[in-house]
């Protein structure tokens, strides 16, 4: 069936089946695929760019599963790396479709349906689906960008990055306030990235370092939405603004845990690592193209 194709689908998740998840006939006890498809609802949403609590409880609600219906078609083994793939099928009043397939390779394992229906979480009873989470949700499946990006000034973007940077810096990673604020934010270029909802999830500043030398800084991406692209589309940004500048290079000091991040985007490290706040961190540099 064309639906069970790989190219139906937008969104992928990629596990490894693990030894605690075969039974005794050393194949995928059959509960697991239930499990599998739900985690993979979890990157759903973070291609969507929404926090799952606080996109929901703007909403007004939140989903609760109708009907999910498995049905099997070979079974996976100890080590298998499988693609699990989900996309929104149909949106109803108040409820959702989503079709789901389990590939090794190309070969479609597993299947199913979820059913989810909107409804208040204090009565349980079923609502219309927002128009903005319909909206969200066809967009993404007809292949639209989830996020818009904005360059702009202090002044402008002020609001949505100090958001950004108090839940990122201030309260998870627990930086004393007198050292992530500081004056350099009114002269810096800021980079601010939204959802479909208005709600800024991830940002970044570019400074004057010296002559020709950009330095980048402050960037943050809200807990929830690491791994998707929201890091590099900020950098991009950033990186795009520095050259029609005329900046020649970018510098950065990266939180090491970042540091494979910002390698693949062709900053190359330089330097002994260091402590900035308590958090190891590592000098990068890239060369920005020519604009001329």
């Amino acid at each position: 069936m064309s639906d069970l194709k790989r190219q139906a689908f937008r969104l992928f998740h990629r596990l490894r089946v693990r030894w605690a998840e075969v039974d005794m006939q050393k194949i995928v006890f059959n509960a697991h695929y239930l499990m599998y498809f739900d985690t993979a609802m979890s990157d759903y949403w973070r291609e969507l760019a929404l926090p799952y609590d606080s996109s929901l409880e703007s909403l007004g609600g939140d989903l609760y599963v109708k009907k999910a219906t498995v049905e099997y078609h070979a079974s996976a083994q100890i080590d298998d790396q499988l693609d699990v793939a989900l996309r929104c099928h149909r949106i109803g009043t108040s409820s959702m479709t989503f079709k789901g397939a389990i590939f090794r390779r190309d070969d479609c394992l597993i299947s199913c349906e979820l059913v989810y229906v909107f409804a208040d979480p204090a009565t349980q009873t079923s609502k219309p689906v927002p128009a903005a989470l319909r909206e969200i949700l066809l967009s993404y499946e007809a292949g639209e960008p989830m996020v818009s990006v904005e360059v702009g000034t202090w002044q402008t973007l002020k609001a949505d990055a100090s958001q950004v940077r108090a839940d990122v810096f201030l309260k998870e990673q627990r930086i004393p306030v007198e050292l992530e604020q500081d004056d350099a934010d009114q002269t810096a270029i800021h980079v601010v990235a939204r959802n479909r909802l208005g709600v800024a999830v991830a940002t970044g500043r570019l400074l004057q370092h010296a002559a020709a030398v950009g330095r980048m800084g402050r960037m943050a991406v809200h807990r929830v939405l690491r791994g998707t692209n929201l890091g590099r589309e900020v950098l991009q940004a950033l990186m795009q603004a520095a050259s029609e500048r005329g900046d020649r290079e970018v510098i950065l000091h990266a939180q090491r845990n970042a540091q494979g991040f910002y390698a693949r985007q062709g900053f190359v490290s330089q330097g002994e690592p260091f402590e900035e706040a308590g958090i190891g961190h590592i000098e990068m540099v890239l060369k920005l193209p020519s604009s001329h």
